[in-house]
């Protein structure tokens, strides 16, 4: 046995670091914390002193064993979880839970996985940080009283089975609001005059009018004095300029950029940055610090001379601007900047090229720029065209990196002016007038959502990426596709001595993988503003984390923040239970012709629907389901009414009827007793003979045996768990290990069989007159299967010397038992 055991939070984590240390050092892992607030209660005094009640998971339960025995035999105990407030707790918990002793447990903390820093913590070992515990305790603790007292809520006031958190639901409001402005915004046209002109020496470039004109007329007017008039350079200025770089990456800044730059959700980021940090590639990745050591400078510095010449090397001290900075050191950057690049996967390889390259960058000289600034006046009226250049001088930073824009589009790249001189005669070659209209705002991508929720003082860190994964995933908020409508626009074109006018078409209001709110979120989102709407303020929001921020400092007690806090919300909960109204987000739309009832838009049982006459009516109200992208905000009376015409019928397809219907799982195709879904984003309606038979052959061909083994088809699909083969009504998951669109014979018979060994291996006892089995499940666990009951056995009791008789018994102890109700008689 070793005389020190470290412990860490990841498998992978502490597999490197178990390189760096001795044969005196065992390192494990934890798996993250080992114990947390129970799932199935609040698990906080709320009547008393709001202290916490920790358990420790049943699956977790094993594990904590077998790191008692290890640390009860060790000679000293080094926590070592990551350096934040989270890997505080971890370590706290650890040592709480393993009944550790302070005079022989260390806590060591270290923001690269290297030799060098792993040593060095080992020689400087500190205690916990409890103010560092206490920050993250209130910050669990409140989340989980806002969540489990508000989702009962949601569940009697607009629909069951949601739920509702304090950070999230800001981040949900943020883009519900930004969707209305962009519903709400009118587009104002003006006319936008750019010209192309003909230097003395024949070369070309353009010029525009800095002010559009407001009407066509003006426009109009314009180009006609522009008639036979001579142009000429008025003016002419050269000014030096130059561009810095950006600081090193924050995990908000490198999450923005791996977004823009290679296409990563925020949650993508933020695994991928972990497996390299585990990995001893680069620094600690959750960090709000753009701080670099010396020592990362001068290896930088020594790497730019190396590499690119002195001439680029410039060593920069940059600010943290966020308070708290979540007590990483660094921001975050390669371990060594002399390893360019990396082969590991194609993901990792990417982002680690993004981190060294914005990190060489932010040590290098800026960009010198010369811009130059043209001005252009005419003989026949008093408008100025203008037009700008820019040529680089030294490229500094730019050789290696330049930050991305959320925008890009929208940004007019100046480019090279060709050599002009001042009252230099410039030859006219045409002049545009082109109707503009003004853009509205932008929908948020994951990148600009992060930007918004750090420039408000919202969530840490660490709470980005669960954050964003979380509205996702509760659907109140998706990545939409939305198509856009097309505008028509009108050019007004001088050539010569004739003025053209063409109407043109632009497609306006495309988007895709944009953040969009749902029907569900939009209405949850309504219902929250009006009835908790300093839980869903931003400045409440940023006041919270300020105050974990204190916490953590020692600035503030943590019992005495969350007291205050519950002692306003708790009542406000009460109240809106008992006497808010409920959330329908309903809109009327019209009256049917033939009933003369109403036509409503509103969220139902099972989701955005369309409903004519009224819940009251003697009569059942009709009900029909919104398809595709239809949404209630937007769907009209005309969209609406022709959802009542599902199911119809589409036409006949090898002499059999093709029906398109809409059931309580969404819409799909029928036909020759196969049921075929119809895509998510398509609406039903939309679907003709034409579509229906594309679906049709899809299904026979996803459906079509790829094989045969011992005389039964094997069939291949991909589910809710990734992608299976389907042989003899068994399901078997297909790995990663192989290439699913290329399974050779031999692939597919090596997985038949290993699934056959495994469920062979798994039976512990079969009763097969009884229809009784008992089987080896996850988590070193046991099931008694019977029918389609499943009854979990502790993981305390012997499974093996189970008898038939005691497995009758756990099935008679487990099964409901029929209520009966006495029937009552009356006396004649």
């Amino acid at each position: 046995m070793a005389k020190n055991l470290v412990i860490v939070e990841s498998p992978a984590k502490a597999k490197t670091i178990e390189k760096f240390l001795g044969k005196d050092f065992q390192v494990e892992s934890s798996f993250g914390h080992i114990a947390d607030l129970p799932s199935k209660e609040i698990g906080i005094n709320v009547d008393g002193d709001f202290m916490p009640n920790y358990k420790v998971p049943s699956d977790k339960k094993a594990l904590v064993k077998k790191l008692k025995e290890l640390s009860s035999k060790a000679d000293t105990v080094w926590l070592a979880s990551d350096e934040d407030r989270e890997g505080e707790a971890i370590s706290w918990h650890l040592f709480e839970q393993l009944k550790l002793k302070e005079a022989n447990t260390k806590r060591i903390v270290f923001h690269e996985i290297t030799q060098k820093a792993i040593l060095k913590a080992v020689e400087n070992p500190r205690s916990i940080d409890y103010n560092l515990v206490n920050a993250q305790q209130a910050r669990r603790v409140l989340d989980r009283l806002v969540g489990y007292e508000l989702s009962p809520v949601l569940w009697r006031k607009v629909k069951g089975g949601l739920s509702a958190g304090r950070v999230q639901s800001v981040a949900v409001r943020l883009i519900v609001e930004r969707e209305r402005e962009i519903q709400n915004f009118v587009p104002q046209a003006s006319y936008k005059v750019v010209a192309e002109f003909l230097s003395e020496e024949g070369k070309k470039f353009k010029a525009s009018i800095p002010k559009n004109f407001d009407t066509k007329e003006e426009a109009q007017e314009f180009l006609k004095s522009s008639l036979g008039a001579q142009f000429k350079v008025d003016d002419l200025q050269k000014k030096p300029a130059k561009k810095s770089p950006a600081a090193p990456f924050t995990t908000s800044t490198l999450q923005q950029e791996a977004s823009r730059k290679l296409g990563f959700p925020v949650a993508k980021t933020m695994m991928v940055a972990q497996r390299l940090y585990e990995a001893g590639l680069i620094t600690y990745m959750r960090t709000d610090s753009v701080n670099l050591s010396d020592d990362a400078k001068e290896d930088t510095q020594q790497e730019i001379i190396a590499s690119y010449g002195k001439e680029y090397s410039k060593p920069r001290n940059y600010n943290t601007k966020s308070k708290g900075a979540q007590e990483a050191h660094e921001a975050i950057r390669p371990t060594s900047m002399s390893q360019h690049t990396i082969s590991v996967d194609f993901d990792q390889n990417r982002l680690y090229d993004l981190i060294w390259k914005r990190t060489i960058a932010s040590q290098m000289s800026s960009a010198q720029v010369e811009r130059t600034n043209v001005r252009i006046v005419n003989n026949n009226n008093d408008s100025v065209f203008t037009a700008n250049g820019e040529m680089i001088k030294f490229e500094g930073f730019l050789k290696v990196y330049l930050e991305g824009n959320d925008n890009d589009e929208d940004e007019e790249q100046a480019g090279m002016l060709p050599k002009l001189a001042v009252n230099e005669i410039l030859k006219n070659k045409y002049i545009t007038a082109t109707e503009r209209y003004t853009k509205g705002p932008y929908r948020f991508t994951e990148a600009s959502l992060v930007k918004s929720l750090e420039e408000l003082g919202i969530g840490r860190p660490s709470t980005y990426a669960p954050t964003i994964s979380t509205i996702q995933k509760r659907e109140y908020v998706q990545k939409g596709t939305i198509e856009g409508e097309d505008r028509n626009y009108t050019e007004l074109k001088l050539k010569g001595k004739e003025i053209t006018s063409k109407i043109l078409t632009e497609k306006v209001g495309s988007d895709k993988g944009k953040l969009v709110p749902t029907d569900i979120g939009n209405i949850v989102n309504d219902f929250l503003v009006e009835n908790f709407s300093n839980i869903l303020d931003f400045g409440f929001t940023a006041k919270v984390e300020s105050e974990f921020d204190d916490i953590a400092e020692g600035k503030e007690d943590w019992i005495k923040m969350i007291k205050d806090f519950y002692k306003k919300f708790h009542p406000n909960v009460e109240h809106v239970a008992e006497n808010a109204d409920r959330a329908k987000g309903e809109r009327l739309l019209g009256v049917d012709p033939e009933s003369g009832k109403n036509v409503y838009a509103r969220l139902g049982r099972f989701g955005a629907m369309v409903q004519i006459g009224e819940a009251t009516d003697e009569e059942k109200p009709k009900f029909a389901s919104l398809q595709g992208d239809q949404n209630l905000t937007t769907i009209t009376y005309e969209e609406a009414m022709d959802l009542f015409k599902l199911p119809k019928i589409v036409g006949n397809y090898e002499k059999n009827e093709v029906e398109v219907a809409v059931g309580r799982f969404g819409p799909y195709v029928k036909y020759d007793g196969m049921y075929i879904s119809i895509p998510k984003d398509e609406n039903a309606m939309e679907v003709d003979l034409k579509r229906a038979i594309e679906l049709i052959e899809e299904k026979r061909k996803a459906d079509a045996p790829i094989a045969f083994y011992e005389d039964m088809p094997v069939q291949k699909g991909v589910g809710r768990f990734g992608p299976f083969l389907k042989w003899n009504n068994i399901f078997i998951n297909v790995n990663k290990k192989y290439d699913f669109d290329n399974l050779s014979k031999a692939n597919i018979e090596e997985l038949i069989e290993d699934k056959k060994r495994k469920d062979i291996e798994k039976v512990i006892h079969n009763w097969e007159e009884e229809g009784i089995r008992v089987e080896k499940a996850r988590w070193g666990r046991s099931v008694i299967l019977k029918g389609k009951m499943k009854i979990e056995l502790d993981k305390t009791i012997d499974a093996s010397a189970l008898t038939l008789k005691e497995v009758n018994e756990y099935i008679e102890k487990n099964t409901p038992k029929k209520k009966t109700t006495k029937r009552k008689t009356t006396k004649k």
